[in-house]
């Protein structure tokens, strides 16, 4: 396998299938670093002047924007070779998921046998939300939730290395990029702030709260998510990883916890993959949740500072079932902050260090906006 680093749950490709996955994060990060900024080129050369002459000023918006980039071939072809690419990247990795499928819930049984660290606690029960019901989200077959034998935790194995490949490998060799930023920014900001108990929201595979984990040993972590395919595979993942981690089947909106149960609560781009009815009730609850003096960061996905950025930047929306991003970068998320009742809401910017080898993605943003609220 390539730098992707390995674990007891993540699925072992063979030989062909490797070369496949590699062909796929190849042909991805091509299209990054030489096929999209081409986009950016027609629009400076082509889009705007040609509407600059029409209207007599630039677009003013990325739905205008829009309207003019799909009519052109250049635009078109690299918008169809990203979808291909991400149909290609989960089909390549369900080979080898299905495959070793077997094998990993074997093995997830044998972690969770003994003295585990963490827990596991699933609710059949648990109604799934329609925003993760309606689409498959990023494509990915089957979501974060469907499951169909005993046991299962494919989905939860098919997007560890799934991810990884998404972004070729920017994630880190753990898949957890988006922890670290997180945590990095909670320490640089509020290292005074307590930590006894944290609660990780919407942590899919876990690979974001096991950096939680390791930067805060003496804490208590929990991490919920509505599928329960992920949250298997992540128990499993974080058992292998050696991170006690709490694990439970639960909906963000209306937890069983008790009031002022944790210390700091977060979350890495769920927001975005909600709905404009279950962002107010998130936030309500994680008040509820806060201690007094209790922190909420939530890290979401960039904005887009002109027309043109914020019209790329929606591709996942139209074309990547991320049907909830687009308006999510248009809502008054701060305003829902403070109408739940959470003191000193703001975006602030966590920054995002690229190494070298990660240098086709490092140019696309400079950080990841994170929604911060305190509970007074």
């Amino acid at each position: 396998m390539d730098a992707q680093t390995r674990h007891a749950m993540l699925p072992e490709p063979n030989h062909d299938e490797e070369a496949r996955q590699m062909f796929v994060k190849s042909f991805r990060g091509h299209l990054a670093a030489n096929v999209a900024p081409g986009t950016r080129r027609v629009y400076n050369k082509v889009v705007a002047p040609e509407f600059q002459r029409a209207k007599g000023r630039p677009p003013a918006d990325k739905y205008e924007v829009r309207a003019e980039m799909e009519r052109q071939p250049y635009y078109q072809f690299w918008s169809a070779m990203q979808r291909a690419s991400q149909e290609l990247m989960w089909d390549s990795v369900i080979d080898t998921v299905e495959r070793t499928l077997p094998e990993l819930i074997e093995t997830a049984a044998k972690l969770d046998k003994g003295n585990p660290r963490g827990s596991l606690r699933l609710d059949p029960s648990l109604e799934i939300p329609k925003y993760h019901t309606a689409v498959d989200i990023h494509l990915q077959p089957g979501a974060y939730h469907s499951e169909f034998t005993d046991g299962d935790l494919a989905a939860g194995a098919i997007y560890d290395r799934g991810v990884y490949i998404y972004l070729g490998g920017a994630t880190g060799p753990e898949n957890d990029l988006l922890g670290r930023i997180l945590v990095n920014f909670f320490q640089e900001e509020f290292s005074d702030r307590p930590t006894a108990r944290i609660l990780d929201m919407g942590c899919a595979i876990g690979n974001s709260t096991i950096p939680w984990a390791k930067a805060f040993p003496d804490a208590e972590i929990h991490g919920i998510d509505v599928g329960a395919p992920v949250l298997r595979y992540a128990h499993a993942r974080a058992e292998a990883n050696e991170a006690g981690i709490h694990f439970s089947q639960q909906n963000a909106e209306h937890t069983d916890f008790p009031d002022e149960s944790f210390d700091l609560i977060v979350s890495h781009i769920m927001l975005h993959e909600t709905s404009h009815s279950a962002m107010p009730r998130i936030f309500a609850e994680c008040k509820r949740l806060l201690r007094p003096g209790g922190l909420m960061l939530h890290l979401e996905i960039p904005r887009g500072n002109d027309p043109y950025s914020s019209f790329m930047m929606d591709w996942e929306a139209y074309n990547n079932n991320e049907p909830f991003s687009r308006q999510f970068r248009e809502s008054d998320v701060i305003g829902l902050v403070e109408k739940a009742g959470l003191a000193k809401a703001r975006f602030e910017l966590a920054p995002v260090n690229f190494d070298k080898t990660q240098r086709n993605y490092g140019g696309a943003f400079a950080g990841f906006p994170v929604v911060v609220g305190e509970k007074a």
